[in-house]
């Protein structure tokens, strides 16, 4: 499957994928790895000194992803708060080529 419009610049990272959007804040992208991989993530880029990090999953990563920003919120950084949660859907292209729809969500959480 491949995904339309993208528009994103990537830097890999050890704990996970993070991203910058396009207006400059950091993301972590929510995969199939384990969820304390993302919060280790999450838990840095406030430690680098990252005010904001914007969780973001599509389909059935969706629930890792609030997994994510709770364990970090609950566990790690206390004083963090939710400042938005975005739903959305965005339509894949499958290999035979119909399109398919796909639910997303952007979780950000703030000091």
């Amino acid at each position: 499957m491949t995904e339309e419009n993208t528009g994103k610049t990537s830097s890999s990272n050890k704990q996970g994928k993070t991203l910058r959007d396009s207006n400059g804040m950091d993301c972590i992208l929510v995969g199939n790895k384990n969820v304390m991989s993302y919060v280790l993530a999450c838990v840095t880029l406030f430690n680098k000194g990252a005010n904001e990090v914007v969780i973001k999953a599509r389909g059935r990563l969706i629930s890792r992803a609030v997994d994510v920003a709770e364990i970090t919120r609950h566990r790690f950084i206390e004083e963090l708060v939710v400042k938005s949660i975005e739903i959305d859907t965005t339509t894949v292209q499958t290999d035979k080529g119909s399109d398919l729809n796909v639910s997303t969500i952007d979780i950000t959480l703030a000091k």
